[in-house]
This record gives structure tokens, C-alpha cells and sequence, in this order.
């Protein structure tokens, strides 16, 4: 059971394995603040290297090893920072470096093929993300039970989805509408994009209750991983249905 997040890297069990933090006080404790200070660093790392990955690609170099590389050793960090939270301050920014090669990587494919689409899935995912910390923080959006269910359920669905489609295409079978720039394939695309916006509310609130609930300072880290993997998400779904509406230019 994923929990109050709809992001598998943030759930309820994460708290309830930490065990008996509450009762040492000299524990030194989670924190809002000190998430976001994570994730700031997180943020930084990641940007730096795909920053990096970039300069590569568009000074004539070969960066699909890195790509494939970071994707591989991203995937394999976030397994276990996700299951064991304890390591997050340790993995946290390598998974930055493995993640920002791939995303580089990925950025600069897309620039070369749609210019300046990069910036603007940038400054879209900032948008989207600062729109809804404004809309949690005023409680004009609730992380109700109802709510949570629902996330969890798309984004269930939506991954189940993208892995049928990766193994069908293992055999030269296409999911249809999923990766065209038909008007369907764009909905579908918006959906996607909804989807992944509405996981950060539930990562707002499961950072707001670890705070609450005196986790332990590591989880600040695992925190700031939780909420990078949406973010990140969600910046390249958007780059996606850019590309889709720019295609039919």
C-alpha cells in the first residue's frame, strides 16, 4: 500500500519502519525547513549535471552512454533509497549526478529537434509546481483520503500503462495514441501531465506529516528524493506533450 503518497518512494510504512525515534530526545528530528534545503541541494546537483551532459551534446560529443548509464544507475539508487530511507543523505546526490545525465541527455535531444522547448517545460514545471505549493498551503487543495485514493490509482494506471507499452514494444507492437501527436495522443498527454502534478500535493503532505510526526533528520533527504522524482516526472511529461504540439506545427 503506497499510502499518502501517490510517489512509491513516499509512503506511510517509511515512518512506521523508522522506529523509535520518539522517544529519544536527543534525536535530532525532520523538518520542513531542512527538507527544503535537501531539495534545494538536489535540485542544484541534478541541474549541474545535466547542465553538463548538455554542453556535451551540443559540442559534438556522445552522450547516449550516459544517458543509458544514469537511467540505469538512477533506477537502481532509487530502489534502494526506497528501501532504505537511512541511505538517502548518502545516495540521495548520487541519484542526483546518475538522473541529471539522463535528463541532459534527454533535454538536449528535444532542443535539437524543437528549439527552446526545453526552457519552456522548465519554466512549465516551476509554474505547475509553485502554483500548487500556493494551493496546498492556502488548503484550497486537501490531501483527503478520497484524494490520495484517486491519485494513487491514476498513477497506478499510468505506469502500468508505460511498462505494457515498453514490453509490447520489446515486440514491435505499439500502443496506439500513447506516443503520436494526434489530438487523442495530446489528451492523453494532458491526463498524464494532471496526474503527475496532483502526486505533489500528496508529497507536500507527506513531507508536512513526517514533519509533524518527528521523523528522523535523514528522512529530510528522502524527502527531498520523493519529491524529485515528481518533479522530474513531471518535467518530462510536459516536454513530451510540448514536442506532440509542436509537431503539428
Amino acid at each position: 500500500m503506497i499510502g499518502r503518497s501517490g510517489n512509491p518512494t513516499l509512503k506511510d510504512s517509511t515512518f512506521e519502519n523508522a522506529g523509535g525515534y520518539g522517544d529519544d530526545r536527543y534525536q535530532r528530528y525532520m523538518t520542513i525547513n531542512g527538507t527544503v534545503n535537501k531539495s534545494f541541494i538536489t535540485l542544484v546537483i541534478l541541474l549541474g549535471s545535466a547542465f553538463a551532459t548538455w554542453m556535451m551534446f551540443f559540442n559534438g560529443q556522445e552522450v547516449l552512454p550516459l544517458a543509458i548509464g544514469g537511467a540505469i544507475v538512477g533506477f537502481i539508487l532509487a530502489l534502494i533509497i526506497s528501501f532504505k530511507p537511512v541511505a538517502a543523505p548518502y545516495l540521495v546526490p548520487i541519484y542526483a549526478i546518475a538522473e541529471g545525465m539522463f535528463l541532459g541527455a534527454l533535454s538536449a535531444t528535444y532542443e535539437s529537434l524543437y528549439n527552446g522547448i526545453t526552457l519552456q517545460a522548465a519554466l512549465l514545471t516551476m509554474a505547475v509546481f509553485i502554483a500548487l505549493l500556493v494551493a496546498y498551503k492556502s488548503r484550497l487543495i486537501k490531501a483527503t483520503e478520497n484524494f490520495k485514493l484517486g491519485v494513487v490509482a491514476a498513477t497506478g494506471g499510468i505506469m502500468i500503462m508505460y511498462l505494457l507499452s515498453f514490453v509490447l514494444g520489446l515486440f514491435g507492437i505499439t500502443v496506439p495514441y500513447l506516443h503520436d501527436n494526434s489530438l487523442i495522443g495530446i489528451g492523453i498527454s494532458v491526463v498524464i501531465v494532471i496526474v503527475a502534478a496532483l502526486n505533489l500535493v500528496l508529497d507536500f503532505d507527506f513531507i508536512e506529516n513526517g514533519a509533524e510526526q518527528g521523523a528522523p533528520k535523514y528522512m529530510e533527504w528522502y524527502g527531498a528524493f520523493g519529491l524529485m522524482v515528481t518533479l522530474v516526472w513531471l518535467y518530462i511529461e510536459i516536454l513530451r506533450l510540448l514536442s506532440k504540439l509542436r509537431s503539428r506545427d
